[in-house]
């Protein structure tokens, strides 16, 4: 999945004295794929682009759609898939520990998607990956690929359209509990001549990668949401909803972190 250019230049950055971690952050790719270039650099063939060879060319929807739509929601965000042993393949999913509810929730979703069934947790700094393994990976989430998500198209297969347009706010749920958050804004109003302050919640959700706020708000509207876009700097960057009615809404179905 990553060209020999790709697996030198990252080794390159190793030998210059950066951390796993920093190369990492730096090109998008696991630390673990980083590691073992450096005791294997070429590719193996368990690693060439073929179909799974028992999905065949293209895959069978995850048997639990609702779970799968929340964790499809979580892997756009924080997800990753990165080659392990035996022809299969890790998924992890980056949970902040400040949110054990969401460890606890992403944990079952894999479990349930998994056709292994299983789903571990491995400890980091202020964070937990939330793991599981299969080789079925790359068939259910055909928008894994090297580098950043951003750097890259993604859009959904048209079995997962399928799957969202059944299960819109467990995906919701999942973008939000990956990279967004519910927040009270306030401002103030001069009122009689006396200013008072007013808060209210709003819900945020920030992702680099344009395709993937697009299929947060197409998502959105299909469900009557109404939210704006903030920029920074002139270009785009997060999306708001703050509109009462719409902020019920999230707050029926999907709500803060927890």
């Amino acid at each position: 999945m990553y060209d020999m250019g790709t697996r030198e230049r990252a080794l390159a950055l190793v030998a210059q004295g950066r951390s796993l971690n920093s190369v990492s952050r730096e090109t998008g790719i696991s630390r673990a794929a980083i590691r073992s270039w450096q005791t294997r650099i070429e590719p193996l063939p368990r690693m060439r682009q073929t179909p799974c060879s028992m999905c065949g060319p293209t895959a069978d929807p995850p048997e639990d759609k609702k779970a799968y739509a929340y964790l499809l929601g979580l892997y756009l965000g924080d997800g990753c898939i990165s080659p392990g042993m035996r022809s299969g393949y890790f998924l992890r999913i980056a949970c902040s520990d400040a949110w054990p509810g969401l460890i606890d929730a992403c944990a079952d979703a894999i479990t349930a998607v998994n056709p292994s069934g299983k789903a571990c947790r491995v400890q980091a700094l202020g964070h937990t990956s939330v793991v599981g393994y299969s080789r079925h990976w790359p068939c259910f989430f055909p928008q894994h690929g090297p580098g950043k998500k951003h750097d890259r198209r993604i859009a959904l297969a048209a079995w997962q359209q399928t799957i969202v347009a059944e299960h819109p706010w467990d995906f919701v749920r999942g973008l939000i509990h990956s990279d967004g958050c519910r927040i009270t804004n306030w401002t103030t109003r001069l009122v009689a001549g006396e200013r008072k302050r007013y808060e209210y919640p709003r819900y945020f959700f920030t992702n680099v990668s344009a395709d993937i706020r697009r299929l947060y708000t197409d998502t959105l509207d299909a469900l009557g949401v109404e939210w704006t876009q903030c920029t920074r700097n002139g270009a785009p960057f997060n999306i708001s909803v703050a509109r009462k009615a719409s902020v019920a809404l999230m707050d029926a179905h999907v709500g803060p972190k927890y």
